[in-house]
């Protein structure tokens, strides 16, 4: 395994900065290399605040936590040749009430990979030096556990502790407290972190599967259900009525406001040139309202001369569903990258 050298971390430059996406590129065993993690260490020390550092560190370690938890509640990724069933990080936890009705897990890092880097970097003078480790540890709870969980350092080896112990509570229970970790919650939003992890893993899957095989990602045919990954949705046509209604619910919803691609499915239906072209208008003019794209799937022969003549053309139709999500995940991810 290549190990990046000592301080050739792009991640570290500021926390406001950090992209999701270029943080999961990363195989979390490299993030947790002691090589790396000296590096890492000695450059957010030098550039950013106590505060920033850490909130960087646990963004990172949150990030791939989410992953490797939703891999191992999967079986493993259908997208790599290796199963990701076992974290990188070696935990050692015991899962309790903390007597107020809230979850409360304790445990330690056997193994304290951070605590020895971050010795060999610069030292620590305070408790929370395996901040990465934390966020590692935060993504693998919440996501085993189905729960909003972050981790928290109690006490260090890097400080001459016996054991990196380390305990995770609920967040409301943290904010309850109003302490230090009270403050970093707003910087660690776990809620956007699983969507771009979800959306992520149904990329790769579609990848790693054969063409038309949407079932595989747990869209059926048979019903009409909205489907979305963090910025894609799948809207199923069902006239211009429940079309509308349908986007008019999904418009208050605030995990429909991350959608930057839209694909309707049309299901081989047979668009009317009259009102069901004018039902896809509405939906093309309420997708761009939003700041949407707009792909169309699934469209019958007897319909595409329907869609060329539409007044606000989608910008691409696709005979195949399963192509029609790819191509969004795919514009998407484009549509987060800066000019």
């Amino acid at each position: 395994m290549q190990t990046p050298p000592d301080g050739a971390d792009s991640d570290a430059s500021d926390p406001r900065d950090l992209d999701p996406e270029e943080v999961l590129e990363r195989d979390a065993y490299v993030l947790l290399d002691p090589g790396y993690l000296r590096g890492l260490h000695a450059r957010l020390g030098e550039s950013l605040s106590r505060t920033e550092a850490t909130l960087a560190l646990m963004r990172m370690g949150l990030l791939h936590g989410l992953q490797d938890a939703m891999r191992a509640r999967n079986g493993g990724s259908e997208a790599s040749a290796e199963p990701c069933c076992v974290p990188p990080l070696t935990m050692q936890y015991r899962v309790q009430s903390d007597g107020v009705g809230s979850l409360e897990v304790r445990g330690h890092w056997p193994d304290r990979p951070e605590a020895s880097a971050r010795l060999e970097a610069s030292g620590c003078d305070a408790s929370g030096c395996c901040a990465l480790s934390a966020g590692y540890t935060s993504g693998w709870l919440s996501g085993m556990l189905d729960m909003d969980l972050v981790a928290a350092e109690e006490s260090c080896g890097a400080n001459g502790d016996e054991r990196c112990r380390f305990v995770a509570r609920e967040a409301a229970a943290w904010r309850a407290d109003g302490g230090e970790v009270a403050t970093w919650l707003d910087g660690l939003p776990l809620d956007a972190y699983r969507a771009l992890v979800r959306a992520r893993e149904a990329r790769r899957s579609l990848d790693a599967r054969p063409a038309n095989d949407a079932a595989g990602l747990g869209i059926d045919r048979t019903s009409a259900c909205v489907h979305i990954w963090g910025p894609v949705m799948v809207l199923p046509f069902g006239g211009a009525e429940e079309g509308m209604r349908t986007l008019d619910l999904l418009g208050r919803d605030p995990e429909a406001r991350e959608v930057s691609v839209v694909v309707v499915d049309l299901g081989d239906a047979i668009i009317d040139p009259a009102f069901g072209a004018m039902a896809l208008e509405l939906i093309l003019r309420t997708a761009d309202s939003w700041g949407a794209e707009t792909l169309f799937a699934e469209a019958s022969p007897l319909s595409e001369s329907v869609l060329a003549e539409l007044d606000h053309p989608p910008l691409l139709v696709f005979k195949e569903l399963d192509r029609a999500i790819a191509a969004a995940f795919q514009i998407a991810r484009v549509q987060r990258r800066p000019a």
